[in-house]
C-alpha cells in the first residue's frame, strides 16, 4: 500500500489532525530556527555575505542576432 493510499485510508478527523500538526510543526520551526541561530553562534555576519558573494556565479546577457 502506498503512501497516499495509507494518507487516504485514515478518517477525515485523523487526516485534518495530521494536516493541523505538519503546520504546527512548520510553523514552530519558522519561530524558532532564529533563536537556535543565535543561541549556537550561528547568525550571519557581513563577513559571511561577502563570502558568498565571491563564490557565486555571475550571470551576463549576451544579446543574440534574432535568426534561429
Amino acid at each position: 500500500m502506498s503512501l497516499w493510499q495509507s494518507y487516504l485510508a485514515l478518517s477525515p478527523r485523523s487526516r485534518l489532525y495530521l494536516g493541523f500538526g505538519v503546520l504546527a510543526w512548520g510553523g514552530l520551526g519558522l519561530l524558532l530556527t532564529e533563536q537556535a541561530e543565535e543561541k549556537f553562534d550561528m547568525v550571519t555576519t557581513e563577513k559571511d555575505r561577502e563570502k558568498l558573494g565571491e563564490v557565486m556565479p555571475k550571470i551576463h546577457a549576451v544579446e543574440r542576432d534574432g535568426t534561429h
